[in-house]
């Protein structure tokens, strides 16, 4: 008897695998056959867990769950709005909605278990709340949001205007979740910062994405560079997830001749369904070079903008006899990767479809999608050390850490309650600039700035197309790149 049973599971393991490997070898159905076959599969099990599931909670969010599940097979951009997050997308669109003022991470999956806080927007309602970059939400209104997709997760974050919202974040360094009650309010569709820098003679301007207004902000600050002979214009691109692609466009005019090809889409057929092209005549002064900063959360129109400047850039320094150069320089790490289109089509029950239907080509016929913008000179960012390393850095490497150390009374009193008192009073605007401190992407691009303007006026002809300044300064400038080490006998 043993035998005929491990001969018939034997046999049944055996057919199994003909099976899968026949259905490997048999060629996939046409869409419309899976689509009948499937829909059948699909009604018979709704029919059995009517009859026989012990209790069906909440079915509407069980079938949001399922046609999201599909729509985020085919790519990670894809997906089933149901009614409450589709109402948000479409608030988002019109210019201004209420929310909490975050900006977040695109890169999450469904099956994460938080939320990651990118930045806040300036004044807005968590960065009044204390709400800091890096933070995970983990709890929003009491549900965990694993599972729970990413529009999902940010439209439980808006609601009407002055009403609560309960939020649970974990942050670097402690051990429980902490808790914010916080108020929404109006959160505008554009946050931007500028600052000059006298010592430098630089102009800095971070956008988080991109607006209506985004190409008259460069405008006001390109003038003003002209009018300072500015060393350079910063560009911080850092961190911004996209926006408004014709808000992207509007800025390459203010730098490329009138008509120049921006970007191109085209669809499943690699036929082309979109052209872009620069509208207006160019005011920057070629004499101020642009320097761009990006990082991995760079993505979209961002990309496309920093990535269509540079290659304009590129094709003027082709020209030999051009005197005039645009020169536009990427510092920082390579950006994102998002070259996709994504159309939201509105369908029954209130809900709708986001899903991807071409991809974005720079000028060139070439594509960002999954390959991302390589800056010219990559400099990763380096962040303040954490509390472990603080304390080791405290109590351990000192004069001050030894028993019985000599010490020196210098007369130095702080009042630490105003000092407290104070750091909770500062705006958004102190509080950035205490982090641009700290920033050393930012020192490196303005050390670039400086090496060029040197470079510029003592061997000109070193820096004097794009090819040639890139080339020059990465050989001058020590960033992240691997040194050269020939070892010395003595």
């Amino acid at each position: 008897m043993k035998k005929i049973a491990l001969m018939l599971l034997f046999l049944s393991h055996f057919c199994l695998q003909a099976q899968v490997q026949q259905s490997k070898n048999e060629p996939e159905k046409p869409f419309d056959q899976l689509v009948y076959d499937w829909s059948r599969t699909f009604a018979e099990m709704l029919e059995t867990t009517q009859k026989k599931h012990y209790q069906i909670k909440n079915a509407q969010n069980s079938f949001v769950q399922a046609f999201n599940s599909f729509l985020n097979t085919l790519d990670p951009h894809s997906n089933f709005l149901g009614p409450e997050a589709t109402k948000s997308i479409f608030e988002k669109t019109t210019g201004s909605f209420f929310g909490i003022g975050i900006v977040i991470d695109n890169t999450r999956n469904a099956n994460d278990k938080y939320l990651t806080i990118v930045d806040t927007i300036p004044e807005g309602p968590a960065d009044k709340a204390g709400v800091k970059p890096l933070d995970k939400i983990i709890e929003v209104e009491g549900e965990a949001l694993q599972g729970m997709s990413t529009e999902e997760a940010t439209s439980k974050l808006k609601g009407e205007r002055n009403t609560k919202v309960h939020i649970k974040v974990m942050r670097e360094d402690t051990q429980d979740p902490i808790p914010f009650d916080i108020t929404r309010d109006e959160i505008k569709e554009q946050s931007s910062l500028s600052f000059y820098l006298p010592e430098h003679n630089v102009y800095y301007l971070s956008l988080t994405m991109f607006s209506r207004n985004s190409a008259k902000q460069i405008e006001d600050l390109l003038k003003k560079s002209a009018d300072k002979k500015a060393r350079a214009l910063i560009l911080d691109l850092r961190n911004n997830s996209g926006g408004l692609l014709d808000s992207a466009i509007d800025i390459v005019g203010l730098f490329t001749q009138k008509g120049s090809l921006v970007v191109t889409t085209k669809n499943n057929k690699t036929q082309e369904t979109g052209r872009y092209n620069t509208t207006r005549e160019p005011i920057a002064d070629l004499q101020v070079p642009i320097f761009i900063l990006i990082n991995n959360y760079t993505a979209s129109a961002a990309e496309i903008l920093a990535g269509c400047l540079k290659l304009h850039s590129q094709q003027l320094a082709q020209k030999q006899n051009d005197q005039k150069q645009l020169m536009v320089f990427l510092v920082g790490s390579k950006t994102f990767g998002k070259g996709s289109v994504q159309e939201v089509i509105p369908v029954s029950n209130n809900s709708a479809i986001k899903i991807t239907t071409s991809l974005y080509f720079l000028p060139g016929d070439l594509t960002i999608q999954g390959v991302g913008i390589q800056p010219d000179f990559e400099v990763e960012r380096q962040f303040p050390p954490s509390k472990q390393v603080e304390w080791f850095e405290k109590h351990y490497g000192r004069e001050q850490t030894l028993n019985n150390y000599i010490k020196v009374n210098n007369n130095i009193k702080k009042d630490k309650k105003k000092t407290e008192k104070e750091n909770n009073h500062k705006s958004w605007s102190e509080r950035a600039k205490e982090r641009l401190q700290q920033d050393n992407q930012l020192r490196e691009a303005i050390s670039l700035v400086n090496l060029y303007h040197l470079s510029r006026n003592h061997c000109p002809t070193e820096v004097c197309n794009r090819t040639k300044a890139v080339d020059f300064m990465n050989k001058q400038h020590v960033t992240n790149k691997e040194l050269t080490m020939n070892e010395v006998k003595v």
